[in-house]
């Protein structure tokens, strides 16, 4: 009988992550509401890329090539039927100050290596780790994100050149300096008609992409009136080859990476799971989600583009437009291009202030004041999560407001996870006792506790507290049956509290400890004394009549 094939390891798991037949089940019937959906996408994606090409300081082009490449590849390859990647809000913030100290080409060698890191967070299965993510963090830095946008178109808005390296709030309030100084009244009215239309359009009719009628219609009233405004200027009328970036950078960029790489995979994989909330395609795959924006983040950044990751606006437009596969993401791609190959001088003549004001109603779109309510509303640890990582991302960064974000979010949940851990006085049934006698020396001088919930560091205090209490007693059983977790720390305060009481003359009996838990407390030494002494037990009766022993042999204290 011949040996089974031998199977490569990790291949199963590598082909998991590629695309299959399943992706496109029902296009035959789907494809024109794919196509109108694609369509619809592109149409509201167009003026999303050129600002936020703009916005991050490395141009309009860059950011069309990132929808176009990134959009295209994530569309193939990501784990969700109507994802839409591309530039984002979120991910400007994160660029700005990169560019601003090592230039504009940084933004491709730093796509390259964030994808690179993407696909093995992909390939290692992490996806599903977005589960433990808080809520009010996510909330917490998606506010402080908007802010952060807003305050940085405010210089473009006022028509007024921000100062570059500075951060989003003082380069905002230099610019209105400068305005206030030297008013430039046109521009204001650019702006103020850019923010009705973008923002109004889609309370006439829902159908309007407010967006692109304000670029239009201030791209118009410049050009008719002759106005004096800073525009996005000549961009190619092709897509760029690919080719390798400059790696001269690459030593510097690790930590930057790292932080791309992260927000990458989180902002792509909660749109994902904003996408499967609004659509009842088949569900996304996280880890396949991350191999695919890992993938298009290496593509984006060879073709000339930045770092992308999945956009929850744009994503939610495809849903709503009924998209039922991965073709309609691909179409919103293709239809980009087609502007890119033929109208990208048209393009070129766009203002920067009809881009600004599209930003400042997309930051404050971001911010979902009901959403915002009921995380305040909550407890108020959350509230102080959320808080914290608000004002941490708008004053220091992203990377840094996620780790404090992180950090109490971890200390509140210990401290609730501790709180319900608890010593409970229990009474002894004297079922096993011989005489009077013996149960008179139980009832006086033996105490029972049954420790409950989780004896983890967290918990140790008020243990030790309510164990080291005790008066009158001549013998403490513990009783760890009810234990729920034990690490090495509430082991430790285990034998203190065992050393306490065993110092103040009273004897100390365990019972019913699992055997994970004999293996955490023989580790750590708290058993050694005890298994030492035969102190013990897995029958509470045994340890009941132990006890009593020891209760009559004690001198009275």
């Amino acid at each position: 009988m011949s040996a089974p094939p031998a199977v490569r390891p990790g291949g199963p798991a590598l082909r998991s992550l590629l695309p299959g037949r399943a992706d496109y089940a029902g296009l035959a019937r789907s494809w024109p509401r794919d196509l109108a959906a694609g369509v619809t996408v592109a149409v509201v994606a167009l003026p999303l890329a050129l600002a936020f090409g703009v916005a991050t300081g490395v141009g309009a082009a860059p950011g069309l090539v990132t929808a176009v490449v990134a959009g295209a590849v994530a569309a193939v390859l990501g784990g969700s039927s109507v994802q839409v990647s591309g530039p984002t809000g979120a991910m400007t913030v994160v660029l700005v100050p990169l560019v601003a100290a090592h230039g504009p080409d940084v933004v491709y060698p730093l796509a390259v290596l964030a994808g690179i890191v993407v696909v093995a967070a992909a390939l290692l299965r992490l996806g599903r780790l977005l589960a433990y993510v808080p809520w009010p963090l996510v909330e917490g830095f998606t506010f402080g994100i908007a802010v952060v946008i807003a305050a940085q178109q405010v210089p473009h808005a006022l028509g007024v050149g921000g100062p570059a390296g500075e951060s989003a709030l003082s380069a905002a309030a230099q610019a209105v300096g400068e305005f206030a100084a030297a008013p430039h009244w046109a521009v204001l009215g650019l702006l103020v008609l850019a923010v009705l239309l973008t923002a109004g359009a889609p309370r006439v009719h829902r159908a309007l992409p407010g967006s692109l009628l304000a670029v239009v219609g201030v791209t118009l009233v410049t050009e008719s009136a002759g106005l004096d405004v800073a525009v996005i200027g000549a961009l190619p009328d092709g897509l760029p080859l690919p080719s390798l970036p400059d790696l001269a950078l690459l030593p510097d960029l690790a930590g930057a990476a790292l932080v791309v790489a992260f927000l990458a995979a989180l902002e792509s994989l909660l749109s994902a799971r904003v996408a499967d909330g609004m659509s009842d395609v088949r569900r996304s795959d996280p880890d396949r989600e991350l191999f695919g924006q890992g993938v298009a983040n290496i593509a984006s950044g060879l073709c000339g583009g930045m770092p992308a990751t999945g956009a929850i606006a744009r994503t939610a437009v495809n849903a709503r437009a009924g998209a039922r596969t991965r073709v309609a993401a691909l179409v919103h791609a293709l239809v980009l291009a087609a502007i890119v190959l033929g109208a990208s001088g048209l393009v070129g003549r766009i203002p920067l202030v009809a881009l600004a004001g599209v930003l400042l109603v997309t930051a404050y779109r971001m911010v979902e004041r009901h959403t915002v309510r009921a995380v305040l509303r909550s407890t108020r640890g959350d509230a102080v999560v959320f808080a914290l990582t608000a004002v941490a991302t708008v004053a220091l960064d992203l990377v840094t407001a996620v780790g404090l974000g992180m950090a109490l979010a971890v200390v509140i949940a210990l401290v609730r996870f501790a709180r319900t851990a608890g010593a409970v006085p229990e009474a002894i049934e004297p079922r096993e006792l011989d005489d009077d006698e013996e149960r008179e020396l139980l009832d006086r001088h033996v105490l029972a506790y049954r420790l409950d919930g989780p004896l983890i560091f967290a918990a140790a205090a008020h243990f030790l507290a309510a164990c080291t209490a005790t008066a009158d007693v001549r013998v403490v059983i513990l009783r760890l049956g009810s234990v729920t977790a034990l690490d090495a720390t509430g082991a430790r305060t285990l034998g203190e509290v065992v050393a306490q009481l065993e110092e103040r003359g009273i004897t100390v009996l365990v019972k019913c400890a699992s055997g994970e838990h004999l293996r955490v407390l023989g580790a750590v030494g708290t058993l050694g004394p005890l298994l030492d002494r035969g102190h013990v037990f897995a029958e509470l009766a045994d340890a009941v009549r132990h006890a009593v022993g020891h209760a009559a042999a004690a001198p009275a204290r």
